[in-house]
């Protein structure tokens, strides 16, 4: 028990440090026509580990751009668990938290199921774990 608290007191503080990590990468693909367009078309959206998945089949250009992106945010998750002495994993999960709560109205989101949900005006089903 002990355990568990003290993984969801440390996801807690990764959760604060996780928007300034992950910030950067979205803001500069949301710079990119193509990431607009995938996100507001439904085709790609946030996955509770942290990445962008597919909900439909890619595209190669879509693929390709999903991969980069989840590249990048794979090496900000790395950097970001060594400086606060977390697992890549643990950072990434609450980051997923965390990008899925701030999906806007009509984004696509994976719920911890599995299935793909369009976000409306409520809050989006997210793990219990979050923070």
């Amino acid at each position: 028990m002990f355990e568990n608290v003290s993984k969801n007191k440390a996801l807690a503080a990764i959760g604060g440090l996780i928007l300034t990590a992950v910030v950067a990468t979205p803001v500069m693909a949301q710079r990119d026509p193509a990431y607009e367009a995938a996100r507001s078309s439904g085709a790609i959206g946030e996955k509770p580990d942290g990445y962008l998945g597919y909900v439909t089949s890619p595209s190669p250009a879509i693929k390709a751009l999903v991969e980069d992106i989840n590249i990048k945010r794979k090496a900000a998750y790395t950097r970001k668990a060594q400086e606060t002495n977390s697992t890549v994993e643990q950072f990434a999960f609450t980051s997923g938290c965390n990008l899925i709560m701030r999906t806007s109205v009509d984004e696509k989101y994976q719920t911890p199921s599995g299935s793909w949900n369009t976000r409306d005006s409520s809050d989006p089903v997210r793990d219990s774990r979050c923070p």
